[in-house]
């Protein structure tokens, strides 16, 4: 079973910064994905971005440019490092992780909250 934990959120101002964090537990043999999502109130979850075991990153076009995702491979940890915040950035945000322990696993964190005011 693989646990995933994320932490970092909280009220910022608009043109603040925040690092969410996301960390996986458990039965991990290998993890090929990890990737952050969020939700907003009456929206659907959408994907905010992802980063693969090789070290590459997509991103969503609303937070190019603001937002950069980062891995420590050894600590099975994901990072989101938010950069110069806006209100539509506000949502729940949630952490994927994809991986291997004798079977594929594709495990969600419980979400941490940002609020970002104007």
């Amino acid at each position: 079973q693989v646990q995933v934990v994320e932490s970092g959120g909280g009220l910022v101002q608009a043109g603040g910064s925040l690092r969410l964090s996301c960390t996986a537990s458990g039965s991990i043999s290998s993890i090929h994905a990890m990737g952050w999502y969020r939700q907003a109130p009456g929206n659907q979850r959408e994907s905010v971005a992802r980063i693969s075991s090789d070290g590459s990153t997509a991103y969503a076009d609303s937070v190019k440019g603001r937002f950069t995702i980062s891995r420590d491979n050894t600590k099975n940890t994901v990072y989101l490092q938010m950069n110069s915040l806006k209100p539509e950035d506000t949502a729940v945000y949630y952490c994927n992780v994809v991986g291997r322990h004798v079977i594929y696993f594709d495990s969600w964190g419980q979400g941490t909250q940002v609020t970002v005011s104007s």
